[in-house]
């Protein structure tokens, strides 16, 4: 018989989602980077954490106007007001990689979501995720781990 005992720091259960549509912005405020890079998980308990890790694949918009990638949960910015940090290229080639994590201790056993969220700074310009020139593709993977 399975006892459903859940060793602490065992992988429950993993989702992932990838998304190749470039997809840009000019907002100044965190707007979702994709409908489709989603990742939706239901703990099983409370005292699970989730381990989330986003590529993103993103364009800045150029020189050295900022551009600043989050993950959200539900509506609940896991960054800071900027997010996970300022990226930019610093040069006319303004394609770049990233790659964001944290560990989420979301205390529900109701379903949340994971997504990336970006914005770019005052008068920036467009930024966003994937180049479809070249075929470049962002994922995101949430882990639920047993507390």
């Amino acid at each position: 018989n399975d006892v459903g005992i859940n060793v602490s720091g065992t992988i429950l259960q993993v989702v992932t989602a990838t998304d190749s549509t470039e997809r840009q912005t000019t907002s100044n405020s965190f707007v979702t980077a994709s409908n489709t890079l989603i990742a939706q998980i239901t703990p099983s308990s409370a005292s699970s954490k989730i381990f989330v890790t986003c590529s993103l694949a993103y364009i800045t918009p150029g020189s050295t106007y900022s551009f600043f990638p989050t993950i959200y949960r539900d509506s609940t910015n896991l960054g800071t007001s900027n997010g996970f940090g300022n990226l930019f290229s610093g040069s006319s080639y303004n394609y770049g990689h990233a790659t964001l994590q944290i560990l989420d201790s979301p205390n529900t056993t109701s379903q949340v979501t994971y997504q990336p969220y970006i914005k770019v700074g005052a008068n920036a310009g467009a930024g966003g995720i994937n180049n479809g020139n070249v075929g470049s593709f962002s994922t995101i993977t949430a882990f639920e781990i047993a507390g």
